[in-house]
């Protein structure tokens, strides 16, 4: 498959994709532009692999729905920096001239710099040197080349920088096993465990396999720095088999929140209420149960074992739990309204004097929680 096939047609997980970026771009940028105008007065949307701006079907792809956020908001006009590049001069040359055609690019205090640079160890090593204004560093290789546990951590490293990546499940999966791209494993997951990844893979079903390569992507970018790491699944046609991953990570659990909770309104399924973080286009279809299939009563055993003997608020609850789990903040204030009913926790303020709204009584987020112990 080549680069040039990869924008042949947008397909509708092309366009979740562009739509999580999108969202998430937005929030981030609210939440870093009040401290980034204390300091240097920039932010940074960064690119490396940002194709010819449209799919062949005329469909936007993501660099120009980052550029039209930022022309419609004050604040975005005057601070952001953005960086596109690709390697292919045809598809350079392209999104250059998509760029130009764009109502008020020009309202821009920065123009958008468009490269055509090969993504290798000369890059990686640029941006090590660089201390990086708060940047938004999207990686989308079509395969795996140029990916690399380097090249995250160069720009992750700063204050501020988060990261989205495209994991090419599929290829990467092969590529374990494939000995003359056996570099580029060893760039992706670092030469030891890859190495002990092969051997694991040797005994693994499918399903094991899948589960076992993002869970040691996931710890190889804890490793370095990046604490909170969520990926977002997507399945092929018929929903039999996975095609590839969308990977955030970041240092700051509010990153992490926010977007937990845009992949979750992205999910193409709820089990229970539980968000699956998987694009499947078959659950239009036929609904299935995600993979790891946890739900609310899940949910409730975990919390009031883990927690038996504790107190706690709502909120302080949510955010040592939630990490590395399905389950957004709803999920809990469920389980605690049922568990309040059944008498299995004491809430206070009580139910009786919290306010109600369409006729439910809330479960606020400083609401203070004790599980009797067990």
């Amino acid at each position: 498959m080549s680069n040039e096939a990869f924008f042949e047609e947008s397909m509708e997980q092309s366009r979740v994709k562009a739509v999580i970026v999108a969202k998430y771009f937005w929030a981030w940028a609210k939440v870093i532009i009040p401290s980034a105008k204390m300091h240097e007065n920039r932010i940074a949307y960064i690119d490396l692999f940002a194709g010819p701006g449209r799919y062949k079907d005329g469909t936007k792809s993501t660099p120009l729905h980052i550029l039209e956020t930022a022309i419609q908001d004050a604040d975005m006009r005057q601070m952001l920096v953005t960086f596109f590049n690709d390697k292919d001069r045809n598809n350079t040359d392209s999104l250059q001239a998509e760029i130009n055609t764009l109502p008020e690019i020009q309202s821009l205090k920065y123009p958008p710099r468009v490269l055509t640079e090969d993504v290798g160890q000369e890059m990686v090593r640029k941006l090590e040197q660089l201390k990086l204004i708060p940047t938004l560093f999207f990686v989308d290789p079509w395969g795996y080349k140029g990916l690399s546990l380097k090249l995250i951590n160069s720009v992750l490293k700063n204050w501020g920088c988060d990261c989205i990546f495209f994991f090419n499940y599929n290829r990467i999966s092969m590529g374990l096993s494939n000995e003359f791209v056996k570099e580029h494993m060893d760039a992706l997951f670092g030469e030891e465990r890859a190495m002990h990844l092969r051997e694991k893979l040797k005994t693994l079903t499918s399903e094991q396999r899948e589960l076992t390569i993002v869970e040691e992507i996931s710890e190889a970018l804890q490793e370095m720095g990046g604490r909170y790491v969520l990926p977002f699944c997507f399945k092929n046609e018929s929903g039999s088999r996975t095609r590839h991953h969308l990977i955030f990570v970041s240092k700051n659990y509010r990153g992490y929140e926010i977007m937990k909770d845009i992949m979750a309104k992205e999910s193409s399924s709820q089990v229970d209420g539980v968000p699956s973080f998987m694009y499947n286009k078959a659950d239009e279809r036929q609904p299935i149960l995600f993979s790891l299939s946890f739900t609310l009563d899940d949910l409730e055993e975990m919390i009031t074992t883990e927690y038996a003997g504790r107190s706690l608020t709502m909120i302080q609850l949510f955010e040592e739990h939630n990490i590395g789990k399905p389950y957004i903040s709803k999920n809990y204030k469920d389980v605690l309204r049922k568990l309040e009913v059944e008498g299995k926790i004491v809430a206070n303020p009580p139910a009786d004097i919290r306010p109600k709204r369409k006729g439910e009584v809330t479960f606020g987020d400083k609401t203070y929680i004790t599980f009797p112990a067990r």
